[in-house]
């Protein structure tokens, strides 16, 4: 079973995000409220997120406070934010947005389905780097452990590299088709370069199962799992 992604949606204002979640729940993922950057900043804590979608305009710690924040911390940097705003100072305010490590800049009211397919994109690529974690770890474990299966019993090396080789496959084939819609969609350049750096990771994941075949070599590649 597939475990949903997390979006977290910061607003303090409760309409706001109710009409986010009716837009987005058509993603069928986990959305969880922020009704202020400091109860975004909690959040962020104990929870990870595939994007953020936050509010500019709030009481207290705004939204450029607010990604100052996310942005300092090294668990939460990379988490890409879209930054949604009521006003529109022109290009100042706009580059100020970007400024502060938004992904992108929304100014309501919004198309719902503009949104929604911005927010699936990026809820994609925070699944294939899941799903690329997980089979570096895989590979590590096997590799540490002998090439135990899960019942303990030793697995033939051409088998486990057999079975490794097949996960990794599916993960490559679903980045390449994503890869294929940002090209043809014409996607922001943020959800691109964030594709390009998974489809590395990879490569890189690809040449250590390689290196791993009868005739290759005997030494065992280090395997990176960071995203």
């Amino acid at each position: 079973m597939v475990q949903k992604a997390k979006i977290l949606l910061v607003d303090d204002r409760p309409e706001n995000l109710l009409a986010l979640e009716a837009i987005l729940s058509a993603l069928d993922q986990t959305l969880v409220r922020a009704s202020s950057g400091e109860e975004a900043l909690k959040a962020l804590l104990t929870d990870d997120f595939a994007v953020i979608l936050l509010d500019v305009q709030m009481p207290g710690m705004d939204g450029f406070e607010t990604a100052a924040h996310i942005k300092r911390r090294e668990r939460t940097r990379d988490i890409p934010i879209i930054f949604l705003t009521a006003i529109n100072h022109g290009p100042h305010h706009t580059f100020r947005g970007y400024a502060a490590g938004a992904v992108d800049y929304i100014s309501k009211p919004f198309d719902p389905w503009v949104l929604r397919a911005k927010v699936s994109v990026f809820v994609e690529l925070y699944m294939k780097n899941c799903q690329l974690r997980e089979q570096a770890a895989l590979l590590r474990l096997q590799l540490e452990g002998g090439g135990k299966s899960a019942a303990g019993e030793a697995k033939e090396p051409a088998g486990l590299l057999a079975e490794l080789s097949a996960r990794l496959a599916a993960v490559e084939e679903q980045a390449e088709a994503l890869t294929k819609q940002l090209d043809d969609d014409s996607a922001d350049a943020a959800a691109v370069a964030t594709a390009a750096h998974l489809e590395r990771k990879l490569t890189g994941l690809r040449r250590a199962l390689d290196a791993l075949e009868p005739g290759t070599g005997s030494g065992a590649p280090s395997v990176s799992s960071q995203s």
